[in-house]
């Protein structure tokens, strides 16, 4: 077992960034993995503590976390902060994780985490997210080895009809299928991707990046198509692997509260160890 600590880091505009280190017991720095979740995930849904805890088990450090955008503290099973979920930009996300990777062996982890070793996983918008991230002029050489889990290809999904009544209405009404939870999206969230549209492009990213990267994608993802990961594998600098799983769907057969590996999350889990022990050590 791991030993895990919480930590917090406050955000310049004064919101709070909740998250947990693993760290194995082999004394010392250690190569570090941040985990990135999706849209309506959180740092404790399903798989992401089993993830944490095995690549611990295999010698990393792991810092989860929740975005801020989440809505939700350590240990609540529902968006708490519907205000909060509601503003959560891409930039946002963003700024967001560089905080986090900034914060490494200062505020989380210090002496324990190896800086010249820093990899990083996202999962469906999370995935987008990191990639983002690793294609960060001052971050290309900071990052080694990335992973991603049904990553999205794009953040523009909504239709021309859809971002005309989401501008009108000023929201798009959005349901947690998880909890029934009845919840919106503001019209602030499609402003920030159009202006910023550039730079929050994760194909561009993929091509820019430099660190490794490791695509996983579930052949029946009915989220996020196989065609945004052959989309993103096609686009993307070298070196990179598309690995697809066969009958996988979103999240590989994962569900919250977490029961348990699926074979489908077993190959998942399996590449995406043997990938950030190859590139991190």
């Amino acid at each position: 077992m791991s030993e895990t600590r919480p930590f917090s880091l406050e955000m310049s505009d004064g919101r709070e960034l909740l998250g947990i280190l693993h760290t194995p017991e082999r004394p010392g720095p250690r190569p570090t993995i941040v985990v990135c979740h999706g849209f309506k995930g959180f740092m404790e849904w399903g798989f992401f503590p089993h993830l944490a805890e095995l690549l611990s088990e295999r010698g990393f450090a792991v810092v989860r976390f929740n975005f801020t955008g989440a809505g939700m503290r350590p240990g609540d099973v529902l968006v708490t902060d519907t205000e909060a979920f509601r503003r959560a930009t891409f930039s946002q996300d963003l700024r967001d994780l560089k905080r986090v990777v900034s914060a490494l062996d200062r505020e989380i982890g210090k002496g324990r985490i190896d800086l010249q070793k820093i990899g990083l996983f996202g999962h469906s918008r999370g995935g987008g997210i990191a990639t983002l991230a690793a294609a960060q002029e001052s971050w290309k050489n900071k990052i080694q080895a990335l992973v991603t889990w049904a990553s999205v290809s794009t953040f523009d999904r909504a239709s021309v009809d859809e971002k005309e009544i989401w501008r009108r209405r000023g929201y798009i009404p959005v349901v947690n299928s998880r909890t029934g939870q009845q919840l919106a999206i503001d019209a602030m969230v499609l402003e920030d991707l159009e202006r910023l549209r550039r730079q929050l492009d994760p194909c561009a990213a993929g091509a820019a990046r430099k660190a490794p990267w490791l695509i996983v994608h579930g052949d029946r993802d009915e989220t996020v198509p196989v065609s945004e990961a052959r989309l993103l594998a096609a686009q993307a600098a070298a070196p990179c692997e598309l690995r697809l799983i066969a009958g996988g769907d979103h999240t590989l057969g994962a569900k919250h509260p977490f029961d348990g590996p699926t074979p489908h999350l077993v190959e998942a889990l399996n590449a995406t160890q043997e990938w950030f022990r190859t590139h991190l050590g």
